[in-house]
């Protein structure tokens, strides 16, 4: 996998990330909402971590400047 997110990106989607946390985990957002809100997160989570994103691939997009 070649990197294709810019740190900026990696940064954004951890704070996305957190935030769904905390709605979720924080009782704020509960039911389905809340559990596809901590499942999404999840998958921010894991691309911000490899900096790869999958549904950048077939649309040839990339953030990441070499």
């Amino acid at each position: 996998m070649k990197r294709n997110m810019s740190d900026i990106d990696r940064v954004a989607r951890v704070v996305l990330a957190a935030l769904f946390a905390y709605l979720y985990f924080g009782g704020i957002i509960t039911g389905t909402l809340g559990i596809v809100l901590v499942v999404l997160g999840a998958v921010f989570l894991l691309t911000a971590v490899i900096a790869f994103c999958p549904l950048y691939v077939p649309f040839k997009f990339s953030t990441y400047k070499k």
